[in-house]
């Protein structure tokens, strides 16, 4: 999600690095940004010069230290102690002056900012995949997050487009917290082998939903998908509605996470 966030800050005119320790990661995000725009150009959402000054304003960075900024939107792995650790470093290099955004899914802002300096300048901005094209996005206050943060961030999220919600510090926030039944009794009917999966996708697609559960846990990452489900699991001690589902932990463990490694519950083909 990493480079969705950062197209939409460069279209909305901000100067962005694109950071990732991989520099593989980068050349396929610049990519995957630039095919992204020249589908927006053809499709006549923007111009060519529209593309060019967008492209210009971003920077593919791998060293840490070069990411001096007035804000840090992190999209990494969900697990609190390396977000904690991200955001310690872009402390110490930024300054107490710099907002540390996180678009963690489900972890506690509150949490995230007990381990970081200056947590009142953390802030949770939690996009919705993918993000060049989702128009929400929440912004979460932690505990010790100051308002005028809260307040500046909603204002970038809406120069770059979005519709915001202001949420409070709750297991999963607003939508991960009233949409993970649609992945949770989708998979298990899978489990229970009442349909097969491309039957579920199908039958809530002629419902109304633009891509059924197993279809976009593919898109977001079946890692990212079942570390949600079972953060949420624990914050509700165990409440067995939120169980996470075995078929997609299998999946996981297989490294079949979706679209980004080429399968899922479907396959891909570059």
């Amino acid at each position: 999600m990493g480079a969705g966030i950062a197209q939409v800050a460069a279209q909305a005119g901000f100067s962005t690095f694109l950071f990732d320790i991989n520099q593989q990661i980068l050349e396929n995000a610049k990519i995957g940004i630039e095919k992204n725009l020249s589908v927006a150009v053809e499709k006549r959402k923007m111009t060519d010069e529209e593309k060019s000054a967008t492209l210009s304003r971003l920077k593919f960075e791998n060293d840490l230290n070069n990411c001096k900024c007035e804000m840090a939107i992190e999209a990494i792995v969900e697990r609190l102690e390396i977000k904690q650790k991200l955001f310690s470093q872009l402390a110490e290099i930024n300054g107490s002056e710099a907002i540390l955004a996180s678009n963690t899914s489900s972890l506690s802002i509150t949490q995230i900012a007990a381990g970081v300096p200056f947590p009142g300048r953390v802030v949770g901005m939690h996009f919705f995949n993918p993000a060049h094209l989702m128009k929400l996005v929440e912004v979460i206050s932690g505990a010790a997050t100051e308002e005028k943060i809260a307040i500046e961030t909603k204002a970038v999220a809406e120069k770059m487009g979005k519709t915001v919600v202001m949420a409070k510090d709750a297991p999963g926030f607003i939508v991960n917290r009233v949409a993970r039944h649609f992945y949770v009794e989708s998979m298990k009917i899978a489990e229970e082998n009442v349909a097969e999966i491309a039957v579920i996708d199908s039958l809530l697609e002629n419902a109304g939903f633009k891509m059924g559960a197993f279809k976009l846990m593919d898109l977001i990452g079946n890692d990212i998908n079942y570390a949600v489900t079972e953060s949420l699991f624990n914050a509700f001690h165990y409440d067995p509605k939120f169980r996470p589902s075995r078929i997609q932990q299998q999946k996981v463990l297989a490294g079949h996470l979706g679209k980004k490694t080429g399968k899922g519950f479907y396959k891909y083909f570059k």
